[in-house]
């Protein structure tokens, strides 16, 4: 362990420790306590810096990938506002807009066309974006919303709401949005239920367990409902509806979808018994794993902080459903509250050979969901929790020397070392807790020059 980390460690300690009777006092002390001691831990300003040079660098996911993903995209395009030249970063998002299809839908990534075989029939092409392709993965459900919340947080940070009237094809970007999230509601809708479905897949994971692979629907896929692709559907209509006139037609219109679907996930998906989702609800009868697993003791992380940010829970379940992570990443063994599934799915489970317990998707620790999961306990004003839940992801970046994709139950790296999306969410987490120490820091200052001062005798 780093000295540094260690020092702020046995000061949050010591913090908490204090003053545990005493009223308001207590408790301000305690508050004063841990921003002083997030201010002070430089681990914590080091791994921004190096996030912040990593995503100033490119836009790909990683050095494992040659593609932009929109789902990674979308995680760290708040940093890449701040560090990068923010037309680049507004060509990125539209060109998402030139892939889209006839129907709607928005492809998962793109990249350039050299060294790559031209005629591979699952590379998809747009006049409109000469020497790209893009690609499409179909178990997910969640590209639509992802692009969506992308240019909402993009606006969110740089202000040019000109990108709204960008059009192609006769088409402004305002209106693709709201047809990115029409296909949603027109080719991934369950009447029945409610709520978006998809293939089944491990959480928020891209892999279904029929195949090798397992990235593309087919004859054999299983369709299921689960809570990340939901979650992410309400973002992105949050997002949209910002963009509306309040009063119109189309702001009522999406106003009443998001409660509809909230109202679904909290009668189908939400376990109040359990205070956790219920993994997935399948449409047709049967899943895909053997007879008699019972798969409602899974708990899907990942899905669950997605939906605190799309406030799907009250302040005492998000509180149980923090509990419940770090109790599960104890059991575990895990390094970090980014474990995203608990227990993982067993051995065999999944055909692709990297799906093993607690491998990839299937119980893997990632610091792409765990650092969102921080940013709304500070959110939701659980900042003792979130401090130090946050200090194991920071000393491995440290440790390892760089931003890995994911992370084994023994806490070692995996996949790409240079993950933009752990960068994005880690650094923005890292930022709302130094900001959250800045505000306090300035409040205890305003307040000492507002209390009457004594004379030295």
């Amino acid at each position: 362990m780093k000295k540094t980390a260690y020092v702020a460690s046995m000061i949050l300690a010591a913090a908490v420790s204090l003053g545990c009777s005493g009223g308001e006092s207590a408790e301000e002390r305690r508050k004063e306590e841990l921003a002083q001691t997030i201010l002070a831990d430089r681990d914590l300003q080091t791994v921004l810096e190096r996030a912040r040079t990593i995503i100033g660098t490119g836009f790909n996911a990683g050095d494992g990938y040659g593609q932009v993903w929109i789902r990674d995209f979308a995680t760290f395009i708040e940093i890449s506002c701040d560090v990068c030249d923010r037309a680049t970063v507004r060509e990125n998002l539209l060109t998402f807009f030139k892939f889209q299809g006839e129907d709607g839908n928005i492809v998962d990534g793109f990249a350039p066309l050299d060294g790559v075989d031209k005629n591979d029939r699952t590379l998809i092409t747009s006049p409109g974006a000469p020497g790209l392709y893009a690609h499409k993965n179909s178990v997910e459900t969640d590209q639509e919303s992802s692009l969506v919340h992308a240019v909402y947080l993009y606006i969110l940070k740089t202000g040019d709401r000109s990108i709204l009237s960008e059009t192609f094809d006769g088409q402004s970007v305002l209106r693709r949005m709201e047809r990115s999230l029409e296909y949603l509601l027109n080719h991934r809708f369950s009447p029945r239920y409610g709520l978006l479905w998809g293939a089944t897949t491990a959480d928020w994971g891209d892999v279904q367990p029929e195949h090798e692979w397992g990235i593309d629907m087919d004859e054999s896929t299983h369709r299921a409902i689960d809570i990340y692709d939901n979650a992410m559907f309400l973002i992105a209509i949050d997002g949209y509806r910002s963009f509306l006139e309040p009063g119109s037609a189309e702001h009522a219109r999406w106003g009443d979808v998001r409660s509809a679907v909230r109202d679904s996930i909290r009668t189908h998906l939400w376990m109040p018994d359990r205070n956790k989702f219920r993994p997935h609800i399948y449409l047709e009868e049967g899943s895909p794993f053997p007879d008699g697993f019972d798969e409602d003791v899974i708990h899907y992380h990942g899905g669950t902080a997605v939906a605190v940010q799309a406030g799907l829970l009250s302040e005492d379940e998000i509180a149980a459903v923090a509990d419940t992570m770090v109790a599960n990443v104890r059991a575990s063994g895990a390094g970090s509250i980014g474990l995203t599934v608990y227990p993982p799915y067993p051995e065999g489970f999944f055909r692709n050979p990297g799906m093993g317990p607690y491998s990839y998707q299937n119980g893997g620790d990632w610091t792409w969901f765990g650092g969102r999961m921080i940013r709304e306990l500070v959110r939701h004003g659980l900042v003792e929790e979130a401090y130090r839940e946050i200090l194991p992801m920071v000393r491995r970046v440290i440790e390892n020397d760089g931003f890995y994709e994911w992370y084994s139950v023994r806490n070692e790296p995996r996949g790409s070392g240079t993950f933009r999306g752990e960068a994005g969410v880690l650094g923005t987490a890292i930022m709302d807790l130094i900001g959250w120490a800045e505000s306090r820091a300035v409040a205890e200052t305003a307040g000492a020059e507002k209390r009457p001062q004594t004379r030295e005798r």
